[in-house]
């Protein structure tokens, strides 16, 4: 009795492996440059910033003159306080990370740059570590100072400012004590603002300013001495921020 043979299965054609080969590089390339665009731009993710530092693609940090600052708005603490503090959680992580990628990014897209003037009055001083942001250098703690009047001495104001100073100087920190008054204006201090918080000061809320001079070169304490700030180099920005804990 003869028997009957299965027809073999039909072979697929030899467009369809071509084909899928390519979807397949296709889907590659699009997720492989959604994810580099996706790095590129935010550079202010600690992930990010540390595979580009591996590849060596992080943007070097300009170091600015006072003439050639990027144009931004100096704001005085009442401003500072109105721009900043009624910023809801959401917006304010939102801000804190534009904040920090345009100061990694030299400013490139300076919407949001804001420099500090006003008169702070020092509480605390410390050099930085390898904790901090970047190192050397050393942090400020400083709370505003704001007449109520023309009439009335000038007051302690629910605005403080971190005012980091990158310097390889170890010696400028002693310039700095508890008690003294730090005057800062857009020129020649170019303060720019890159972390906003809310902490509490003696059971008031108060508003955190981290800032940090972008136009380099020597800075003046008082009349008879001063010291050189750099652009720092390698940055965390994984960093915990503010600098001073409660």
């Amino acid at each position: 009795m003869p028997r009957t043979l299965d027809e073999p299965k039909p072979r697929r054609p030899a467009y369809f492996w071509w084909l899928l080969a390519n979807a397949l590089a296709l889907c590659f390339a699009v997720i492989s440059w959604a994810l580099c665009l996706q790095v590129f731009r935010n550079i202010e993710t600690p992930r990010n910033y540390e595979i580009l530092r591996k590849l060596n693609r992080l943007p070097k940090l300009k170091a600015y003159g006072v003439s050639n600052v990027p144009p931004g708005t100096a704001l005085g603490p009442k401003e500072l306080y109105q721009k900043f503090f009624g910023l809801a959680k959401q917006d304010l992580s939102r801000t804190n990370g534009l904040l920090l990628r345009n100061f990694l990014t030299n400013f490139e897209s300076p919407l949001l740059l804001t420099y500090i003037e006003g008169d702070y009055q020092v509480r605390k001083v410390r050099a930085l570590d390898t904790t901090d942001l970047f190192t050397p250098g050393f942090v400020v703690q400083a709370q505003a100072l704001v007449k109520p009047d023309e009439f009335s001495a000038a007051a302690p104001y629910p605005v403080c400012v971190e005012y980091v100073f990158p310097t390889e100087d170890a010696t400028a920190v002693a310039g700095f004590n508890s008690g003294d008054v730090l005057g800062v204006r857009k020129n020649p201090s170019c303060a720019a603002v890159t972390h906003v918080s809310k902490i509490t000061v003696e059971g008031e809320s108060v508003l955190m300013l981290t800032v940090i001079p972008i136009a380099y070169g020597a800075y003046q304490i008082g009349a008879a001495r001063a010291f050189d700030i750099r652009p720092p180099g390698r940055l965390r920005p994984g960093a915990d921020l503010p600098m001073f804990k409660n």
